[in-house]
């Protein structure tokens, strides 16, 4: 009998199938078959085999993972290769223009002829820059409530210039405007849309928002700016804080950064950059000294300053000019006039890919009646003498050119 089935198991080796997973079982079927015992249970026990069979693949599965199959490796966009050299950093310089408080009037009355088309011809030679950079001081809307029907008293201006104005803003040569002031919300929420609305509708970019950093390329090199302002919706500069974490923030990701101050007490006896937290009617408007050289700590290259409507001095923290304010650059019919109010200057500053400062100028601008800018004025022997009389040996060296000297 041994024999006989020892013969029958050469046959079947012999015209067997490739191998199957499951060989043992039915070759002890075949066995117990051919010995003519245990059929039932055997066809049990191979049933209880496979299903057995199957829960120890799954939990070996959980324990060793099966391998994925190989695939090229993928490499984030502008990030190089495990051993790869580093893309070379940017070079070249980048050509900054900025000013100050910008208003083309108010509606419905306080308007410029041509609908505002020529507004800016008299400096628009001035006006040129890879960043050109203004405060736009008030709205761009039709629409909204005005914040003085809540506000009894004299000391409650609202503006509101048509959205078309915003053409003219481009035309002009803005890249970037801020936004982050105590006027942005003169016309409540809906004003506030209407403006970014009209602005995006020229792609005129702008920023001063809750935690936003504007960036734009120049050749290349990556510029953020970012608008600061002690007034609800935008980036808190009393919050020093937080004004560094979004400065490092925006180091991170640009080569140079520039940042927009809306600060300081208002008024044409305002010009000196004062000790400590300014007030205005209550307000607390920050500490622009202590805010302007965290930012610089935290990376920014330079810092632009509007708020008091009269020029400031100028100095150099780090390397890094600080312009305190520029002033008023224009204010059709609905910002006061005359002596250091009228005073204003387009600040013309080249700074490295790095950030570094290579030159600057400031070229002196005045506000005529009723309201509009022309080159000329006094704005050289202002602010150099407040520089040397605030910042004495930090002082900005401004010749009689207009040429901005580190000290």
């Amino acid at each position: 009998m041994i024999r006989f089935v020892e013969r029958r198991l050469r046959q079947w080796r012999a015209r067997r199938k490739p191998v199957r997973r499951r060989r043992p079982v039915v070759l002890g079927l075949v066995v117990l078959g051919l010995v003519g015992a245990g059929v039932v249970g055997a066809a049990a026990l191979a049933s209880r085999a496979g299903s057995e069979d199957a829960a120890p693949a799954s939990a070996e599965a959980v324990r060793t993972p099966v391998r994925p199959p190989v695939r090229p490796p993928v490499r984030a966009t502008g990030t190089a290769r495990p051993g790869a050299p580093a893309p070379p950093r940017p070079v070249g310089d980048v050509r900054i223009t900025a000013v100050g408080d910008v208003v083309m009037g108010s509606l419905p009355d306080d308007l410029p002829p041509d609908d505002g088309a020529s507004f800016f011809d008299p400096v628009k030679d001035l006006l040129t820059g890879d960043v050109v950079l203004g405060n736009l001081e008030g709205t761009l809307t039709d629409g909204g409530a005005s914040k003085c029907d809540h506000i009894d008293g004299p000391n409650c201006f609202a503006f509101h210039a048509p959205p078309s104005y915003a053409r003219w803003l481009k035309k002009a040569g803005f890249t970037v405007l801020n936004t982050a002031n105590n006027h942005i919300d003169d016309f409540g929420a809906e004003g506030r849309r209407n403006t970014f609305a009209a602005l995006r509708s020229v792609n005129l970019p702008y920023t001063g928002r809750l935690g936003q950093i504007t960036v734009q390329r120049v050749r290349g090199i990556r510029v953020a700016v970012i608008g600061f302002a002690p007034d609800r919706g935008a980036n808190d500069l009393t919050d020093i804080p937080e004004a560094r974490r979004l400065t490092a923030r925006a180091a991170a990701m640009a080569d140079v950064v520039i940042v927009t101050m809306h600060a300081g007490a208002e008024g044409s006896d305002r010009t000196h950059v004062e000790p400590g937290t300014e007030y205005f009617l209550g307000e607390d408007r920050g500490d622009s000294y202590r805010f302007s050289r965290a930012v610089i700590d935290a990376g920014a290259d330079l810092v632009v300053g509007s708020g008091p409507h009269v020029m400031r001095g100028m100095e150099f923290y780090k390397g890094r000019l600080i312009a305190y304010s520029l002033g008023n650059f224009s204010g059709y019919k609905v910002l006061g006039l005359g002596g250091t109010l009228s005073t204003s200057g387009v600040l013309q500053v080249t700074l490295r890919a790095d950030g570094a400062y290579v030159s600057g100028r400031l070229r002196p601008t005045r506000i005529v009646e009723p309201g509009t800018p022309e080159p000329g004025g006094d704005a050289l022997d202002l602010v150099s003498g407040l520089s040397e009389d605030d910042f004495g040996s930090r002082a900005a060296d401004i010749s009689a050119d207009g040429t901005i000297r580190r000290p």
